[in-house]
Order: C-alpha cells, then sequence, then structure tokens
C-alpha cells in the first residue's frame, strides 16, 4: 500500500480526536484559553450536558479580526513567544483547540479588543460559512453547538447528558479553584449551578467548591524546599470520603491528575484512613518549568517530574508535618443527622400523686404552693423531700432488665479535677461499655475508648520505628506459626524491622516462623492471628510502597490487636488517664480507620435539645 497524504479536513478530526474527546474536553480548552486572556470573570453555559451547546464568554484582552483568523488555523498559537517549548508558563499553548473543535461541531467565535470593533467568524465543521462585524463588549465569546453531530462514531460513545454535564463541572471547578483571583459563573440547561466571586482567598474558594464543611474541619499546608512549594488545604484524617473525586492536584497552576501525586497523597494518610475512606484535598506545588515536563499528555493532564522522589518525599512529609502540628483535633462536633436523631419525651400533663407518695411528704396536708412556690426557701425542706423521694424509689434488682439503665458511674474517691484545666474534660461515667462520658469548659466529649487507645498505641509502636525501640514480652514457650512459603520468606525479610516493633520472630522451616516474642504494650494477644495479619499486610499493599511504609501500615493493624476492645469496663482513673494521654498524642483524634475517636456536644447543642436556646 502506497503512502499519500492525509486530507486537511481528516487531519483535524485526527487532532480533535487528541484533544476533544468529549465535550469536558473541549470545554477546558475554552475555559483554558479565557484564563490565559487575562480574563477576571468567566460565563459557561451549556445544555444537554454540553452535546447540544457549550458556551464560554470572558472579559479578557480579547482578539482582531486577523488574530481570530490566525486562530482557526493549526499549530498557531499566542502562549510560546520563543521555541522554548519547556519554559511554558501559560494554561496551554498547542493552538490546536478551536481548529480541532471547529472541525466536528459547529463553532461561531466573537471577539474584541479594547478600542476596536468586535468581529464574528463561524466555521461549522470545517468550512468557514460566515463572518462579519459583531456587538459586544471587550472580550470573546465563544459557541460550540453540536459536537460530534457529523461523526457518529465518536458521538454514539458519549455518556448521558448528565454524566457528561458532571464532567464539564468538574473540569470548571478544578479551573477556577487554580485561580481564586477570577469570577466563575456556569449554567446548564438555563439553571446557575455555580457562582464564585473574584479575590477570594484559597481557603475560601475551595470550600466553596467542594464543601462549606471543609473550612471548620481543614488544615493548611505551607511548605518550601529549594525553589519548590506546596501550599493548599487538606482534610482533617476524619473528614474523608468514601470516593476519591474531592482530590484536587495542581502542578504551576494547571490542574493534574498525575499517578505520582496521588500515591504519594495516600502516603501521607496511610495510617490515618481506612483503605476505602479518602481525604478532601487541594494541593497547589509550584516548581521551576526546567523541573518538569507538562507536555506528557495531549490533554496535559499528566506531568513528569525530573526529580520524582523529591516531589513524593515533599509531599509525604509535608503533609505528615502538618497533621501531626494538629495534635489530637478531629470532627468535634457530631453530624447534624446524629443531633436531629436525639429524641425528646411528649410534654403530658403529670399524673396525680399516689397515696403512697403523698404519705412521705414532710408535710402531707400543706398546699403544693408552699413546697414549690417562688416564696419557699427552706432548703432542709426540699433535701428531706429528695431522701422521701429516693427512698420511695423501688429497687434496683425489682426493675425489669429491659429498662435497667446500660451507663456507669463509680464514685469519686479523689476530689474530682476541674474541666477547665483539660480540653477534653473530665471522666463523668461510661456508657455501653464502649463509650467515656467526659464534661469539658464548653460541651460534652464523648469517646470510643476503642478507637482511641487503638491510635494511641499506634503511636507508640510508630516511636519504636524511629529509633526507640517498643518494649518486648518474651514468651514462656515460644509458638510456631506455619503460613505458607511466600509469607514465610516475607516475614524473614522484614524480620528486623519487626524486631524494632517489638515482635521477635526467625525462620523455622520453609513454612514456619517462630515468635520469641510480643509488644507488651499488646499484652495477651493471639500470636497466630498477629503473625498472619502481618503477613497479609507485607503481601497486599501497593508494591510501590517501600518497606518502612509497609511496617507503617502494619503498625496499624497490630494496634488493632492490643487496644481496649469496647465491652471493657473501665475505672474512672483508667478513663481519664486515657483522656490526658489522648490529649498529647499526634493523630488521637482519629483512629487508624480515619473516624473519629471522639466527638464534642457543644453546650449551646445540648440547650437546644432541651428547648433552652
Amino acid at each position: 500500500m502506497s503512502i499519500r497524504r492525509l486530507p486537511e479536513k481528516l487531519v483535524n478530526r485526527i487532532a480533535a480526536g487528541e484533544v476533544v474527546e468529549r465535550p469536558a474536553a473541549a470545554l477546558k480548552e475554552l475555559v483554558e484559553n479565557a484564563i490565559d486572556a487575562g480574563a477576571t470573570r468567566i460565563s459557561v453555559r451549556i445544555a444537554e450536558g454540553g452535546i447540544a451547546r457549550l458556551e464560554v464568554e470572558d472579559d479578557g484582552c480579547g482578539m482582531t479580526a486577523a488574530d481570530m483568523a490566525l486562530a482557526l488555523e493549526r499549530h498557531a498559537t499566542s502562549k510560546l513567544p520563543t521555541d522554548a517549548i519547556e519554559d511554558v508558563t501559560t494554561m496551554g499553548f498547542r493552538g490546536e483547540a478551536l481548529p480541532s473543535i471547529a472541525s466536528v461541531a459547529r463553532l461561531a467565535l466573537e471577539s474584541r479588543v479594547a478600542g476596536g470593533d468586535g468581529w464574528k467568524r463561524v466555521v461549522d465543521n470545517g468550512a468557514v460559512v460566515a463572518e462579519g462585524p459583531a456587538a459586544l463588549a471587550k472580550g470573546t465569546r465563544v459557541l460550540v453547538e453540536d459536537l460530534f453531530a457529523r461523526v457518529p462514531a465518536r458521538r454514539k460513545f458519549l455518556r448521558s447528558a448528565r454524566s457528561e454535564y458532571a464532567a464539564c463541572l468538574d473540569v470548571v471547578k478544578r479551573l477556577a479553584m487554580a485561580r481564586p483571583d477570577i469570577a466563575f459563573v456556569v449554567e446548564h440547561d438555563g439553571r446557575r449551578v455555580l457562582d464564585v466571586q473574584g479575590g477570594q482567598d484559597r481557603l475560601a474558594r475551595v470550600a466553596a467548591l467542594t464543601q462549606r464543611e471543609l473550612a471548620a474541619n481543614s488544615i493548611g499546608v505551607d511548605l518550601d524546599r529549594g525553589e519548590v512549594h506546596l501550599g493548599g488545604v487538606i482534610s482533617l484524617p476524619t473528614y474523608n470520603r468514601g470516593i476519591a473525586d474531592h482530590q484536587y492536584l495542581f502542578v504551576n497552576g494547571r490542574p493534574v491528575k498525575d499517578r505520582l501525586l496521588v500515591g504519594a497523597l495516600r502516603g501521607a494518610y496511610a495510617d490515618l484512613l481506612a483503605r476505602d475512606r479518602h481525604p478532601v484535598v487541594a494541593l497547589f506545588l509550584d516548581v521551576p518549568t526546567s523541573e518538569v515536563d507538562v507536555n506528557v499528555h495531549p490533554a496535559k493532564t499528566e506531568v513528569r517530574f525530573r526529580d520524582p522522589q523529591l516531589i513524593r518525599g515533599m509531599i509525604v512529609g509535608g503533609l505528615r508535618r502538618a497533621l501531626d502540628e494538629h495534635g489530637f483535633r478531629s470532627v468535634q462536633r457530631p453530624a447534624e443527622a446524629a443531633l436531629a436523631a436525639w429524641q425528646q419525651e411528649p410534654v403530658a400533663p403529670p399524673p396525680p400523686a399516689p397515696t403512697l407518695f403523698a404519705a412521705h411528704l414532710p408535710f402531707p396536708h400543706a398546699p403544693a404552693t408552699h413546697l414549690f412556690g417562688a416564696d419557699d426557701d427552706d432548703a432542709a425542706t426540699l433535701a428531706l423531700l429528695h431522701d422521701r423521694i429516693v427512698d420511695f424509689a423501688p429497687p434496683r434488682d425489682t426493675l425489669p432488665p429491659d429498662i435497667l439503665p446500660m451507663g456507669r458511674a463509680e464514685p469519686a474517691i479523689a476530689p474530682v479535677p476541674e474541666a477547665e484545666a483539660h480540653p477534653l474534660g473530665i471522666a463523668r461515667g461510661q456508657i455501653a461499655k464502649t463509650y467515656i462520658v467526659a464534661e469539658a469548659e464548653d460541651g460534652l466529649v464523648i469517646v470510643d475508648q476503642h478507637a482511641a487507645h487503638e491510635r494511641l498505641v499506634l503511636e507508640q509502636l510508630r516511636h519504636g520505628m524511629a529509633g526507640r525501640a517498643v518494649p518486648s514480652q518474651g514468651l514462656l514457650l515460644p509458638e510456631v506459626v506455619e503460613l505458607d512459603e511466600p509469607a514465610c520468606d516475607r516475614l524473614e525479610a522484614a524480620a528486623p524491622q519487626l524486631a524494632a516493633l517489638g515482635v521477635e520472630l526467625e525462620r523455622f522451616g520453609p513454612a514456619a516462623v517462630m515468635v520469641r516474642a510480643t509488644p507488651a504494650m499488646l499484652g495477651a494477644i493471639d500470636c497466630h492471628k498477629l503473625v498472619a495479619d502481618i503477613a497479609d499486610d507485607l503481601a497486599g499493599y501497593d508494591a510501590a510502597l517501600g518497606l518502612s511504609e509497609k511496617l507503617e501500615l502494619v503498625a496499624a493493624t497490630m494496634a488493632c490487636h492490643g487496644s481496649v476492645r469496647a465491652g471493657r469496663t473501665l475505672g474512672v482513673a483508667e478513663m481519664n488517664a486515657l483522656l490526658r494521654q489522648m490529649e498529647v498524642t499526634p493523630h488521637s483524634g482519629q483512629c487508624n480507620h480515619g473516624r473519629p475517636t471522639w466527638v464534642k456536644l457543644a453546650m449551646g447543642d445540648v440547650e437546644r435539645l432541651f428547648g433552652r436556646k
């Protein structure tokens, strides 16, 4: 078969396939052009998910009629002033977006520069069909209609209008997050779905584009290493989502979806979240253009770093440091749905006092106003009344089991300390042998004893990994644990590091290991289950993780084995000791799976529950 030159129209369609695979891709190119034009306000209008109509209007610098003609030619751009392709600082430069879109849709381009006249040019699937004067303010307006209408093979692979709309909205959100100085408005089928004003700070813009609660449940990141800067907003581990759709990563102001960055993010939260939970983050990485290649993907959604390990280490270390600095902080307020679940007893008229009760009153013939009226200030009388009522209460062992209270309190032997002196308050009791109830200065604190102790144990194990060996407890008789040979190989290779965590083991034949000691802090545990879980962890996590990172995850498994279980009765001293240790331990606000270890019910919430506020 002989070689031939492809027709220009077919070349444009092939180029469109690289850049414009769906409406969201076309929208991305148009909005990026508006940003590069110096716009301060960008309006986007979408119809039927962008399949029927896409319109982008900006107040940027605009174009002359001659520039408009060049903009619709392939490989013509104003964004690359020199031949140094690696030094591009704009959102794009390829010069293929407009002609590529115009080759597979009907495109109307209108623009006007300051002090000049407006001009309009219309291209229908690659052919110029109209041009002439246009009335508009300074800036540019691009209208794209019937995308892929004449390319049925491409159009039939588009998703539903709802899915395409979601992709379009995500594109605008990411670009709006990168530029909080620009106002963005998005309308879909005539309904305004996004409206953010320009001049916002980064946290306010991120919260406006994700969830409002993020502002109160986030941590700022600001780190410099040489010429590289890392900034942004990350959520507390307890503020997480089931899917990673709220993770926004930017390199030199450009939204990217890079596996290296996503992997670094996962490593930073490795022992703070369950593997199926994801943080909400917006990270902005600024690096010299000579240290990053943004041209590895036609849509520039991926980048390649000259020193990837430096970038990964900076992200993991920077995020861990930011999380460490916030100690035991977590999402402190219970969810609104949880507050709404509190029930109030219906207010009913008081029943008539029984004769037996009246006989126990100190003054059985006195009117009620004497006992409870505004003029009654007799403390002794009220105290005697209280004693009589308590005496009347039926014995506890006569109550049916289903109405016995599940809470417990223990008489204080020593003077009760002041709640104001401690952020997590003072223990007042235990509920269902699972939750510690404490009184703080500004509210009621409820602690999940198992989750909290699990985090405390993990942090002690992490100290062991940092060079301060965890005390081990030798077994009276070493235990032999039988596993398959690959599992034993993994355990044998990691034996020196496991020893720092307090687990001393050695190979015992091809398919077994002998356990000689376990961490003293774990107490009496099932060695077989612990070692089997460690072997599974060493095998199951991402192969890209180093051994030290895998051991961080192994430590989380070990902590779960040795933590105080739900269902164990704790004394007041034990409960207070747990609270004090939580206050000085990093990350104690969340368990190893990202759930909160404690929540606070503010006094205002308590008062609202009782109708006082």
